[in-house]
């Protein structure tokens, strides 16, 4: 018997279809208008479709032309620089012959970028991060905009990427999409031994040869990096949307399991095509249950406070309407089932021996956590996501039960006050760092932070606020630099805090953090108001960011300006527009909105 679905997950699920009524409703008219219109070779001139077909080889062009076969588009992310991305290398002629045996062709529609935060972390180049997901997304609808396409293969893995790959394919709502993710590297040096290096550096205890010893030895071959970071959890969420083959997140590049699955998603888009069996157009997939599995499976397993962000921008693509109260509620009632770094010592390959994605959406399933009547581009639904997961955990300090988590409620919390809204990432965060009560050390940059530091002027209970890191002043860059710092001052046995309008990564660890805040100190957001010496408490365990300033003071607060120079290099000119037209971080900084 099917398990009844936990009254909170319901009850949010219901609210968001409320509050999405009108919005969702014009999504869907817009996807059975376009699924009106007759098949691309009947509708398109001729001269159009010989455009489109002039490359491929003769019989793909009879067989498409004249036989009508189905045809796929291959939206891809290769580059040979990005580990996770290079073993996309090869996808296209191994697509292109399990599309020939299908009986169907398939051509490489376009390519989108492909930027790696660990490579522009602390950079100027990080401020085209987060926006470089709205250009995914445009490229993405550029490249299905020839238009001939049955359905849709989605390459990409990390953190922007998928992101933008699935805004993209959301504005292409009556196509069937597949995505193909890579894997993961194989297991090199351990998170925990990592981070202890780079705390060493920050000290001065060891030199750069011996950083970068250690960050080659972590990072050291093709596919993503291990850690449970934003690109993971992406793997996570896609799995628990129905989105993926099961069981194809954590596959090996290179490998006969690889190979297996990356096939399997050719037959998948063809059986979920108009002429398949189980015609399910990505638009009417991705639904308010649809999203509220993700928001789930991201609570249960500790996950990347990006997606906080990113998930709100794909529900308003297809026409849903989600905040961070959603989040929090859920998180109310989801229970931490596993522990990967920076929730633990387990990488993604050791996630994935426990028992992986597999385990994780049983578990939710049977505990009415999520919704297993949501569609799936599966023929068993999202249960199929399930299969293969072993009776018990192969190691209960990666993975337990529901009816034994790690902690009872979920890895994210909603904090509000005087100094705005903010999120904290808690499963990480030692219980006596729940809540941080210190006075206000205030910079406007992250480098002056890491200055201060560098200086001896940072040994005290403190909490750090970085402010003018939002969408419109800068391009909400990652501020993962400043995790070794403050992370020895925990360690020195001071009380510290992180408060910022900007992001941390999605590895961000052991400090808590309340990240986010919004509004953002550019378009008159209270951080602007704080001063050095200024009493800031972050409490994770009330839910409550503030300033314990007396009412009328604060009120009488001018908000300091943002003396940060214009952004000019590395390209950050050609984002003057998003910037300027972004959202706020509640709102998923949507640039085109």
């Amino acid at each position: 018997m099917e398990t009844p679905i936990h009254s909170v997950v319901a009850r949010v699920t219901a609210r968001i279809v409320g509050r999405s009524a009108d919005s969702r409703r014009a999504y869907l008219a817009g996807i059975a208008a376009m699924l009106a219109r007759p098949p691309a070779q009947d509708r398109m001139g001729c001269a159009n479709l010989a455009h489109a077909y002039a490359a491929l080889p003769g019989a793909d062009k009879i067989r498409v032309t004249l036989e009508k076969a189905p045809h796929i588009g291959v939206v891809t992310a290769y580059n040979d620089m990005l580990s996770a991305h290079q073993p996309y290398q090869n996808y296209p002629a191994l697509l292109r012959a399990e599309a020939a045996r299908q009986q169907a062709t398939l051509q490489v529609a376009g390519g989108v970028p492909a930027m790696c935060d660990g490579i522009t972390q602390g950079t100027p180049s990080m401020e085209l991060s987060l926006f470089s997901r709205d250009t995914i997304a445009q490229a993405t609808a550029v490249a299905l905009s020839h238009d001939v396409f049955d359905g849709a293969l989605l390459l990409g893995v990390c953190d922007k990427i998928v992101p933008g790959l699935l805004i993209g394919a959301l504005h292409y709502g009556h196509l069937p999409c597949v995505f193909v993710p890579a894997g993961p590297m194989g297991s090199g040096l351990s998170n925990k031994e990592k981070s202890s290096v780079r705390e060493q550096y920050v000290q001065g205890r060891v030199g750069r040869d011996e950083l970068l010893r250690a960050e080659s030895a972590a990072y050291h071959g093709p596919g993503t990096c291990t850690f449970y970071g934003t690109a993971n959890s992406n793997q996570m969420l896609l799995e628990a949307m129905g989105l993926h083959v099961p069981g194809a997140a954590f596959a090996p590049p290179d490998s006969q399991e690889r190979e297996a699955f990356t096939r399997a998603a050719v037959r998948t888009v063809l059986a979920i095509g108009q002429r398949g069996q189980r015609f399910t157009p990505i638009g009417r997939l991705v639904d308010e249950r649809c999203i509220v599995n993700a928001m789930v499976a991201l609570l249960a397993t500790g996950g990347s406070t990006n997606h906080l962000i990113h998930w709100v921008a794909i529900a308003r693509s297809a026409g849903m309407v989600i905040d961070w109260s959603d989040f929090d509620e859920l998180s109310s009632a989801v229970p931490l089932l596993a522990r990967i770094y920076p929730n633990g010592e387990a990488d993604v390959n050791q996630f994935q021996a426990a028992g992986g994605p597999a385990w994780i959406l049983r578990e939710l399933l049977a505990h009415g956590l999520m919704h297993a009547d949501a569609l799936s581009i599966n023929a068993g639904g999202i249960a199929a996501g399930a299969q293969g997961a072993p009776l018990r955990s192969g190691d209960d300090s990666v993975l337990r039960p529901a009816r034994q988590p790690f902690s009872a409620t979920g890895g994210l919390r909603l904090l509000q006050g005087r100094l705005g809204r903010a999120v904290i990432k808690v499963s990480a965060v030692p219980e006596e760092h729940h809540v941080v009560q210190a006075p206000a050390r205030v910079f406007d940059a992250q480098e002056d932070l890491l200055a201060a530091f560098n200086a001896g002027q940072m040994q005290q209970d403190l909490v750090a606020v970085v402010r003018f890191q939002g969408p419109q002043a800068n391009g909400m860059p990652e501020l993962h630099k400043l995790t070794p710092p403050l992370a020895v001052l925990q360690n020195q046995g001071f009380r510290v805090a992180l408060v910022t309008d900007g992001r941390m990564s999605g590895a961000s660890g052991k400090v808590p953090a309340a990240i986010h805040v919004t509004p953002e100190a550019l378009s008159g957001g209270p951080l602007a108001k704080l001063r050095d010496g200024d009493i800031v408490r972050v409490d994770a365990v009330a839910g409550t960011l503030d300033v314990l300033l007396d009412d009328a003071e604060w009120a009488a607060r001018t908000p300091a300006a943002c003396t940060a120079p214009a952004a000019t290099g590395f390209g950050r000119e050609l984002f003057h527009h998003f910037r300027r037209h972004a959202g706020g971080a509640e709102q998923g900084a949507c640039t085109w909105l």
